[in-house]
């Protein structure tokens, strides 16, 4: 069997006669990568505005993260502090900052997003380029910034912006791990807390790196077997500091010294870790859920390899995800014999294992799983692909790596044109673009070496056919960026891509079921879903979280809830967060959000509600219209609203019914 090779290990290049050429060349590639990193700042950073507060349920804890230390801190919701949102709160920590220093708003809010999102396209390239070439640095960097679920989630404020950024730069700081025998320690130390970090802004799914960078150090790194394993206890040693200092002060501390821990039932940091966001995801055992449970094929349909390649995942992810299973291939063949410390394979382990894992992982988790988690998988996806291209370009010449990049393209414009024919009536001329441009790409690579060309003339046929693959492999996702970054996104659910996009029905395979976009299980669709209208905002919650956003909120409410609000802990009590959340930014003031989340948290209970109106420290409690739910979440929540109607009089203000819980 032939064996793929690439002179990876091959020693630095030294500067000899043609020290001027080679000074342009480094020229050029450092002009090429800020036009990359420039790019892609302007495509996330155009036209931002148009996203407002994005998810109302995290704007609502920056805006109070923006003017009490407390709530930012601790990540909670309003700046009185009564409840957190269900995730750890790094990602708040930093739009909080931002909030405060240049007051809060759409901009100060999602600008460090997209800047994120910058860095991590940069942390890319370096990593790519390091061991392979800038031109694979480039690839790699442009098809994460083009990857549509990935411009959604940087220009969008939930967590899994600072996430990405923190699990590129981890990847990087192993990649100088396995470069360095003298400062091994130290980058491995770094790549543990830049991982322990990303646990305090989304949990436990920031450790399904960890398989893959440790292996990847463990086999490539210079230094002997027994420092090897020391450096990687230190690793996890500088983890465990960075993701449980937090942990340890919310533990320790007495709950009435800190605000509920949203999304927990017992009012434990841990039990929210461990349960509703760590291995409840993998079981479908969720307390607290807002829908699903085990097996439940509503959220992200069935289990199994098929899920990310159809259903509501493909558009947003699936575009060159063949190709990059094949690219990991590719690279472990590549390495072939090579030493311990051959970099392919290295390259090989850190971001083929990245892909696998979370890949298996998104496909067989049984509990609540979004499309925008998609995001977690584009990284690898791209630096993948930037690899195995460049490795098997410089062996074009050879029959078995040509015919497997000419397969690689073929596959990639197949599936490309799949994913396009799902959403026939947008743009229907863009599939067969693909097609066509994939089809001649691959006839260009397979012939081109055969043809004998003159070296000049062979450069240029071999640039034209680079710019069909281009085009092939990156149209239909870049098509779908564009789109995404024209549209307008907001809600608890948002996903990339023209309206329609979000279901695969019958798609490739048969794969994927026909829900809309961004619905629960057993919801309907509505005018703030997916599917609506040409224009109309994508993404969105609907009445299934509670609350119709800031622009249900009428400026009647605004006035009597900022009239109200003085002598008074919370200006307004209302049921769910995402009820209490709309009132708050719309209002400046603090909202209590009963139950949490979706109203399932047991916070506070009725006797301590009762207790905070006796003291005098909510002013209104929000009924029906204008946000919450009424009491129709059961439990702790109803028992309260039941309460409130039987014991203070209606009224209405605009749209809503409030009571006056003074009088």
């Amino acid at each position: 069997m032939a064996t793929i090779t690439d002179p990876v290990e091959a020693s630095p290049r030294r500067a000899g006669p043609r020290s001027v050429a080679t000074q342009y060349t480094i020229g050029r590639d450092k002009i090429l990568y800020g036009g990359l990193l420039a790019l892609t700042a302007i495509a996330y950073l155009w036209g931002l505005s148009k996203n407002g507060y994005a998810n109302e349920y995290y704007a609502a804890a920056v805006q109070a993260g923006s003017t009490s230390w407390k709530a930012w801190f601790f990540g909670a919701l309003d700046a009185s502090s009564f409840i957190t949102v269900d995730k750890t709160p790094a990602a708040l920590w930093v739009m909080g900052l931002s909030g405060r220093i240049f007051g809060f708003s759409t901009w100060s809010m999602l600008v460090p997003q997209a800047l994120m999102g910058v860095a991590s396209v940069g942390f890319v390239y370096v990593s790519v380029r390091r061991w392979f070439s800038a031109n694979a640095g480039l690839l790699a960097g442009a098809i994460l910034a083009m990857t549509p679920v990935a411009v959604l989630m940087f220009r969008f404020n939930n967590p899994d912006a600072l996430l990405i950024l923190l699990l590129c730069a981890g990847a990087w700081a192993v990649t100088r791990a396995i470069d360095s025998e003298k400062h091994a320690a130290r980058w491995m130390m770094l790549a543990g807390a830049l991982v322990g970090f990303g646990f305090l802004t989304k949990m436990l799914q920031a450790f399904l790196v960890l398989p893959a960078f440790g292996l990847a150090y463990l086999v490539a790194g210079r230094p002997a077997l027994g420092k090897r394993v020391v450096h990687s206890v230190l690793a996890l040693v500088s983890l465990i500091v960075s993701a449980g200092w937090w942990i340890a002060i919310v533990e320790l501390l007495p709950a009435s010294a800190r605000p509920y821990i949203g999304g927990s039932s017992t009012n434990s940091i841990l039990e929210l870790t461990l349960g509703y966001n760590g291995l409840g995801r993998l079981s479908g055992n969720e307390t607290g859920s807002v829908g699903g449970g085990v097996g439940n094929p509503g959220w992200g349909g069935a289990t199994g390899l098929q899920r990310l390649f159809g259903g509501e995942f493909g558009s947003q992810i699936a575009w060159l995800l063949p190709a990059a299973l094949l690219a990991t291939i590719v690279l472990v063949v590549a390495a072939g014999k090579g030493p311990r410390t051959d970099r392919t394979r290295a390259f090989a382990l850190i971001w083929g294992g990245w892909l696998v894992v979370t890949g298996l992982t998104f496909s067989y988790m049984q509990g609540i799983i979004h499309s925008y988690y998609m995001i977690a998988l584009a990284p690898a996806i791209g630096a993948l692909i930037g690899a195995a291209v460049v490795v098997l370009w410089r062996r074009r010449s050879e029959w078995l790596p040509r015919a497997t990049l000419v397969g690689g393209i073929v596959l990639t414009a197949g599936w490309s044109f799949a994913l396009l024919n799902q959403n026939s009536s947008w743009h229907p001329w863009l599939r067969w673009v693909v097609l066509l441009t994939g089809v001649l790409g691959a006839g260009a690579v397979l012939l081109l070496p055969e043809l004998g060309l003159h070296k000049t003339a062979a450069r240029r046929a071999g640039m034209f056919a680079a710019v069909l693959l281009a085009v092939s492999a990156l149209a239909g996702p870049t098509a779908y960026s564009v789109e995404t970054i024209s549209t307008a996104h907001a809600g608890a659910l948002p996903s990339a891509g023209p309206s329609g996009s979000g279901g695969m029905g019958g798609g490739p395979g048969g794969f994927g079921g026909g829900r809309q976009m961004g619905t629960p299980p057993g919801q309907a669709g509505n005018g703030t879903t997916g599917n609506g209208p040409a224009g109309a905002v994508r993404g969105g919650a609907g009445g299934f979280l509670g609350g119709g956003g800031t622009s249900g909120v009428s400026s009647e409410l605004v006035t009597l809830l900022q009239q109200g609000a003085k002598g008074y802990t919370w200006a307004a009590a209302a049921v769910t967060a995402n009820g209490a959340a709309p009132l708050q930014i719309a209002s400046g003031e603090p909202i209590m959000a009963i139950g949490g989340f979706n109203g399932t948290d047991p916070a506070p209970s009725l006797a301590e509600f009762q207790d905070l109106v006796a003291q005098g420290k909510v002013h209104y409690f929000v009924g029906s219209g204008g946000g919450g739910f009424g009491g129709g979440r059961g439990g702790t929540t109803n028992e309260i609203a039941t309460w409130v109607a039987e014991n203070y009089e209606a009224q209405t203000v605009g749209n809503t019914t409030i009571y006056d819980l003074t009088t």
